[in-house]
């Protein structure tokens, strides 16, 4: 996206993709990828919409298929809810949602171990139990009628009973 030139963009729509791109947001709170370290999720929505007009330009019915991570460091029910909220507006329903899991020598595992943003030591929270990281992930796959306890749950534990209509409607 940082590239003004969109030769390559339009070039890699036109011949290098066979109907659907996965792309990486991972998450939609600023905050939780800052501490991934990257982009706002700005940046994803402008590369969506450059993907759709550069598709309808070439004549191409192509898909965008993004997907989320639950669980990261700095995540909270909240957070998950917002991604919720943001699938449920854009229709998309995810198939697929990874499940943080500590892995050695990254910036995030040191997170997780350590409840700190190692860049500027300060404290984040870490859902470490697997019942919580369950509830992030029931929340961004809210559309499985097998995660509909879950929702209801982290939604009446984070206060916000008010949204499960509108995440089953």
């Amino acid at each position: 996206m940082m590239d003004k030139d969109k030769t390559f963009f339009k070039d890699l729509c036109k011949y290098h993709i066979s109907g659907q791109l996965k792309v990486a947001p991972e998450h939609t709170s600023d905050k939780v990828l800052n501490l991934m370290r990257k982009s706002s999720h700005k940046v994803y929505e402008e590369f969506y919409d450059e993907y759709k007009k550069i598709n309808c330009e070439i004549n191409k019915k192509q898909f965008l298929v993004p997907y989320y991570i639950a669980g990261h460091p700095g995540a909270t029910l909240e957070d998950a809810l917002d991604v919720a909220l943001y699938l449920k507006q854009t229709k998309f329903v995810p198939d697929q949602v990874q499940d943080f899991y500590p892995t050695p020598g990254s910036l995030s595992t040191c997170m997780y171990y350590t409840e700190l943003d190692p860049r500027i030591m300060e404290k984040i929270y870490v859902a470490k139990g697997a019942h919580e990281r369950k509830l992030q992930r029931a929340l961004l796959q809210f559309n499985k009628p097998e995660n509909k306890k879950l929702v209801v749950e982290a939604l009446e534990k984070i206060g916000k009973k008010n949204y499960i209509k509108k995440l089953f409607n």
